[in-house]
């Protein structure tokens, strides 16, 4: 059944990524929603298993990894201030306009808080892949962009650690706060003396691939790190990538790794997110929908916006960055299901949020290509760097 799967899935993104690139947009459009279709939403050919999940998520890893590898180190630092701007403004929006709505909706302060800070969370997983076919990964906006996911993803774990600490809930503030600062001493520390040791030892063996297999053993360690000290997974593979990235092997592992990623892994990851969408009750719904769609989609656009805008990016180079912060993703699943667990979203309430991540999810592609594609907008990074 697997093996069926994984060829209606491959064949159909193809495809779908195809038609969605003669039509103008991003090919992972095309690929988001053809999940949908072969869903069990639709036609049922893919069912949403756990191996399926597994597989998914080595994609979304191995994507942000080669995020890492093709990041301008240089460029991402020239962007902290940026990064950092974007990153809590982007929170800020959300979490304010999230609040103001669970309020409305009659839910407790502290489950409008909740609801604010689920509306927070940011994934630039889709976003990477759309800033590469658009040619702007190596931009001033797309370092800003790399920069303010690590800082957003980071502060809404703390967020969420310091909110569930006032549930009743066995955490320990001071004991997370810890894990973030550990993993991300660590890992700087093992990027800078330990990462290119492992390649320079691994390159001389006799046997096949031996850098490449060197390079994936560092992603998905740093990736397993980050997941265990309670930072994202995606986190600590884009880390690795950058570290690998400031060596002399950084070409051959880039090469290599997207020839495995975008044959079978990262193809998964994208149409498996149309497969998860689940419309039992949008119907009865769908207003709520619609309101918290709005305020998912403005808040986080604005807010990422006023971030860029401050710190010197023209008005519509900041709204293409905010543009990029809208999709929720992953990271917003996850804290919806420890709502769930905590009996802080209802069943109704978590139907509806997973709904409204999809939709954020589909909607950032063709905001990015409008954006993004304006003739002003594709120059400018040009002239930031005269100015820098």
């Amino acid at each position: 059944m697997l093996i069926f799967q994984l060829a209606v899935i491959l064949i159909a993104s193809k495809i779908a990524g195809d038609i969605s690139v003669r039509l103008g947009q991003p090919s992972v459009l095309g690929k988001l929603l053809i999940g949908i279709v072969l869903g069990p939403t639709v036609l049922g050919l893919v069912t949403d298993t756990e191996i399926l999940k597994e597989i998914s998520q080595i994609g979304v890893i191995l994507l942000m990894f080669i995020a890492g590898l093709e990041t301008d180190i240089d460029e991402f630092k020239r962007t902290a201030k940026s990064s950092t701007s974007v990153g809590v403004a982007g929170i800020i929006a959300p979490l304010a306009l999230g609040y103001v709505a669970g309020v409305t909706m009659g839910l407790s302060s502290f489950e409008s808080l909740f609801l604010g800070l689920l509306l927070s969370a940011t994934s630039v997983s889709i976003s990477v892949q759309t800033l590469k076919e658009l040619g702007k990964l190596k931009s001033k906006e797309g370092a800003t962009i790399m920069g303010a996911a690590v800082i957003d993803d980071v502060l809404v774990i703390l967020a969420l650690a310091f909110l569930m600490s006032f549930a009743g809930s066995d955490v320990n503030l001071g004991l997370v706060i810890a894990k973030k600062l550990a993993f991300f001493a660590i890992v700087i520390l093992l990027a800078w003396k330990v990462v290119p040791w492992v390649l320079r030892k691994f390159a001389p063996l006799q046997v096949s691939e031996a850098v490449i297999s060197a390079a994936l053993i560092i992603c998905f360690l740093f990736a397993y790190f980050a997941e265990y000290t309670g930072v994202a997974a995606i986190i600590g593979s884009y880390i690795a990538g950058v570290a690998i990235s400031l060596t002399s092997y950084k070409q051959e592992v880039t090469h290599k790794v997207e020839t495995i990623s975008y044959a079978i892994f990262v193809p998964v990851f994208f149409t498996s997110i149309g497969v998860t969408a689940q419309f039992s009750g949008i119907v009865e719904n769908l207003w709520l929908i619609v309101v918290l769609s709005v305020i998912a989609i403005v808040s986080k656009l604005v807010g990422g916006a006023f971030g860029a805008k401050i710190t010197g990016f023209p008005w519509k180079n900041s709204l293409a960055i905010g543009a990029a912060m809208v999709s929720r993703g992953e990271v917003a699943l996850i804290i919806a299901a420890i709502g769930l667990e905590n009996n802080l979203l209802t069943e109704d309430m978590f139907a509806v949020l997973i709904v409204v991540v999809l939709l954020t999810t589909i909607v950032t592609p063709p905001i990015m290509k409008w954006l993004f594609a304006d003739k002003n907008t594709q120059e400018e990074p040009l002239l930031l760097k005269k100015n820098a």
